[in-house]
C-alpha cells in the first residue's frame, strides 16, 4: 500500500510541475486599411479567440483615418497565437498565404502588432 501512494504523489508531483504557469500578454492590433476598396467594417479571428475562426471579433476606427484597432489582455501560458484580419464579416485577407502568428515569450509581455490589411509584412513592437 506504501508503495502506490509513494508512486501515486511522485506522478502527480511530476504531472503538477509540467503545467505551465500564466502570464498575462497585453496585445493591441493596428490595421492599416487606407487604399483597400469597400472596407465596412474590418475583424479578426484566430486560435486565441472564444469561438476560434469560426466568429469575427471587431476592430474599431474611432477617428474614421482607416486604422482600426483593438485590444486583448488574457493570462495564458500559450506560446503562440495565429489570426487573419477579415473585411466586412467574411472575406478574409491573404487568402494563399499563411496565417499570421504570434510567438510569445515566457514572461508579461505588452506588444504592438501593425500591419495593412492584406500585406504579409508586420511590425511588433514590445513595449
Amino acid at each position: 500500500m506504501k508503495k502506490f501512494i509513494t508512486t501515486s504523489l511522485l506522478f502527480l508531483g511530476v504531472f503538477a510541475s509540467c503545467v505551465q504557469k500564466e502570464h498575462q500578454k497585453n496585445v493591441t492590433f493596428i490595421v492599416d486599411t487606407n487604399g483597400i476598396d469597400g472596407i465596412e467594417s474590418l475583424g479578426i479571428r484566430g486560435s486565441f479567440l472564444p469561438n476560434q475562426w469560426r466568429e469575427s471579433y471587431p476592430l474599431t476606427d474611432e477617428n474614421n483615418d482607416g486604422i482600426y484597432e483593438v485590444n486583448f489582455q488574457e493570462e495564458t501560458a500559450v506560446n503562440s497565437i495565429t489570426f487573419k484580419f477579415v473585411k466586412n464579416g467574411f472575406d478574409y485577407e491573404l487568402k494563399n498565404e499563411d496565417n499570421r502568428k504570434i510567438t510569445f515569450e515566457y514572461k508579461p509581455e505588452t506588444l504592438i502588432y501593425q500591419t495593412k490589411f492584406n500585406d504579409t509584412t508586420a511590425t511588433i513592437i514590445k513595449k
